[in-house]
């Protein structure tokens, strides 16, 4: 047993759990018609109301005495203060200086990192007005209009995502290209489609070496000598967002044009440094510094307001309440709103990577459950797949619907229809629908008695399955900012709580390394091969199909 599990705050939680799975969610409103109101809380332009969740104010409370016993206000002040809390890198968390608006230093190793951080802005700034002008041209005087980003994980999904999301802000001059699978028919899909003439190459990989980044910017780079540019126009064409400056001009980029990243800002928490030009090329800079400052203004209430007012620490609680008290593996993440469609996969790399740990502290394995499974899809199309499971299956899934009450271009009825989806689910997950009412739903069918309560039986649903709704006037840059911020923090909080290091991604590492172990049996087709039988068989396979 672990000091977590030990605990008083814990049990006591455990004993709460099974007085809470005991009762129904419908009783408590029919008890309290203010229950709505009281759970209900606002910050940054963002709603949330938690009312529909398996939560008492004992609950709540139980949950708060659990998060101080965890220390979690002393690990985000050690956050934000620039210590090294990623304890297995020996690195700074220091994604939220790159979104710091307060004036205030931040140090690392007593240095303060911010005249960095806003030289890298300017500097964004400054290359984002030359392309959008038309100031910066290609090698035959053409203006760059097509951008290729070229990144992966946390340098491509980021960007792409957030880019999506922001659509109703899109510059009209330019036109970003996302690519990241390691595939060919990605690459050359895009490379097919644009004129090496007016295309911008922006090639994000903090050591320059990560292999299906680089892979794809080498074939970028063979297909623009191809169709007539020279090596010496490369450095008109081709820009990087990395720390292997070496690397980068070896490869015939500018110095000028090549933008920093630190060891203490996380690939999944990137998209805040300069990992973010293509969504700066893609809505303008003043957007962009838009979407910064509502991660700030996220930063800033995460920080100063109660636990109990505290967007990402109530969405924390409630995931531990229901991760290790209620034995949910998942997350569901319903954004009804197109352009946000691909914010479940952004979140499910930024939690998955993050808290996906088996081991607390310095070397002791967790005996309860850590970072659940983040999936889900745009609404309502979900509704007719995986909902079923959601209303009927056996297990428990806390949903996270969110939509915008207004979007461009409103056509009343389809955002009514839109609404109203979404506040269905939610009622309908959250009261169900017992057999007495099916029963009486089916009287006038004309069914015999044994027909009428078989099906009345299938068509019971028990309810009690929690959801929260977050409601945002619209989503503007800044308000995006600021959902993405309240994720991240919550992230953080259950890593406190779990007692891993949210900030280290060691299973992904092993991924490459073996990668390019089994890369180099691919491509040296004589090589002995050393691997356990299956992986020996599959290079064979591909050896013999592939030369």
């Amino acid at each position: 047993m672990t000091a977590l599990t030990a605990s008083p705050e814990w049990k006591n939680l455990e004993n709460i759990a099974t007085q809470i799975k005991a009762q129904h969610m419908r009783d408590w409103f029919t008890a309290d018609p203010q229950r709505a109101e009281k759970l209900t809380k606002s910050a940054c332009g963002i709603e949330l109301d938690f009312s529909k969740n398996l939560i008492t104010d004992e609950v709540m409370q139980a949950l708060q005495a659990l998060a101080i016993e965890c220390q979690v206000n002393k690990k985000r002040q050690a956050m934000f203060a620039g210590e090294i809390i990623n304890h297995t890198e020996q690195r700074a968390v220091l994604h939220t200086a790159l979104r710091n608006f307060s004036g205030k230093p931040v140090l690392v190793d007593g240095q303060d990192v911010m005249p960095d951080v806003l030289a890298c802005q300017q500097k964004i700034q400054d290359f984002v007005k030359s392309v959008h002008s038309g100031k910066r041209k290609g090698y035959t005087g053409k203006p760059l209009k097509e951008i290729v980003a070229i990144g992966i994980g946390g340098s491509f999904l980021g960007p792409k995502i957030m880019s999506e999301a922001l659509k109703p802000y899109w510059f009209a001059g330019v036109k970003v290209h996302y690519v990241a699978n390691v595939d060919g028919c990605h690459i050359q899909d895009v490379l097919a489609s644009i004129d090496h003439r007016e295309t911008l190459v922006v090639m994000s990989s903090k050591s320059f070496t990560t292999q299906e980044t680089l892979q794809n910017t080498l074939t970028a780079k063979a297909w623009f000598l191809e169709e007539g540019g020279t090596q010496q126009d490369i450095a008109k064409h081709f820009i990087a967002v990395s720390s292997n400056i070496q690397a980068a001009t070896e490869f015939g980029m500018d110095a000028e044009n090549i933008f920093p990243l630190w060891d203490w800002v996380g690939g999944r928490y990137s998209l805040w440094s300069a990992i973010g030009l293509p969504i700066a090329l893609t809505i303008g800079y003043d957007h962009y510094r838009a979407m910064l400052q509502g991660a700030f203004d996220m930063d800033e209430h995460f920080q100063n307001a109660p636990m109990e007012q505290n967007l990402p620490m109530i969405l924390a609680l409630l995931g531990v309440w229901y991760v290790n008290f209620f034995d949910a593996q998942s997350q569901v993440l319903l954004p009804y709103y197109h352009y946000l469609r691909g914010f479940p996969a952004y979140v499910q790399q930024l939690d998955m990577e993050s808290n996906g740990k088996r081991i607390a502290g310095s070397q002791t394995a967790v005996d309860y459950a850590t970072g659940p499974i983040i999936w889900g899809s745009e609404g309502t199309n979900g509704q007719h797949s995986f909902h079923q499971l959601i209303h009927q299956g056996t297990s428990l899934i806390p949903a996270d619907f969110m939509l915008p009450l207004n979007v461009p271009n409103k056509n009343a009825a389809h955002h009514a229809m839109l609404a109203s989806n979404c506040f269905g689910q939610t009622q309908a997950l959250m009261q169900g629908k017992t057999f007495e009412e099916c029963k009486a739903d089916l009287a006038s069918k004309g069914l015999d008695d044994t027909t009428l309560e078989s099906l009345a039986t299938h068509k019971t649903m028990p309810g009690n399955k929690p959801s929260n709704t977050l409601l945002f006037q619209q989503l503007d840059p800044k308000t995006l900012g600021a959902l993405v911020a309240m994720y991240e923090h919550k992230v953080f909080v259950q890593g406190a709580i779990w007692g891993v290091n949210s900030f280290d991604q060691w299973g992904v590492e092993l991924g490459k390394e073996l990668g390019n172990q089994v890369l180099d049996k691919l491509v040296n087709t004589d090589a002995e091969l050393g691997f356990d039988g299956s992986t020996n068989q599959l290079i064979s396979k591909f050896r013999k199909t592939n030369g």
